[in-house]
């Protein structure tokens, strides 16, 4: 099964119709690479922002960690399952089934924003609007944590080359490094992303 996917309409049947197991980006852990920028003491604390959640695995995970967490995605079948997974871990997180093109939140309210994932299914003409409403939500000192497909995994529109996302994000966040690196994901297949961690510009 394929998951380059470009229609969001999309998104809330593959939940629907397929077990976690069989869908690669739901680990049933959280991201290692999260879990290492944390706890290296990368991140800042306080309000974090978990775009396109999912079944709410790193959600839970930020918030366990101390963080005071809002997760937003377009699924109402992943967010009914991230909601269970708050209800057993005890963990209280504000959950949104709304549009990660609109953020509705107000501006400047966010110290982190994660990012496994989202930026690299949002549809080439709405990406200047999706990296202006993470700009626009992040605090000054805040930091966006962008995972996103590489070029290795092949051609496609949502394959990403470092000189890409310097340019895409360029004009309102600086880069800390760039890594690359495989991942096995949880339907097995072995596929290759970038991480870097961004910090907001001066409007």
């Amino acid at each position: 099964m394929g998951f380059f996917l470009s229609d969001y309409r999309e998104w809330d049947q593959y939940y629907r119709n397929y077990p976690l197991e069989e869908l690669g980006w739901e680990l049933g852990k959280p991201r290692a690479i999260l879990v290492e920028y944390l706890e290296k003491g990368l991140l800042p604390k306080g309000k974090a922002l978990d775009l396109c959640c999912g079944a709410g695995t790193n959600t839970v995970y930020l918030s366990q960690r101390g963080y005071d967490v809002a997760a937003i995605d377009i699924s109402k079948t992943a967010l009914q399952i991230a909601k269970q997974k708050a209800n057993q871990a005890k963990v209280d997180i504000g959950f949104l089934n709304e549009s990660f093109i609109e953020l509705p939140f107000r501006s400047c309210v966010f110290d982190f924003v994660w990012d496994m994932g989202c930026f690299h299914h949002v549809e080439v003409e709405d990406h200047s609007a999706f990296i202006s409403g993470v700009h626009r939500v992040l605090k000054p000192k805040g930091a966006y944590l962008l995972t996103a497909f590489s070029y290795r995994n092949g051609s496609g529109w949502n394959q990403f080359t470092k000189p890409q996302l310097t340019a895409l994000f360029g004009d309102h966040f600086s880069f800390g490094d760039f890594l690359h690196y495989p991942s096995l994901e949880g339907d097995g297949i072995t596929r290759y992303f970038y991480t870097v961690l961004m910090k907001p510009k001066a409007p």
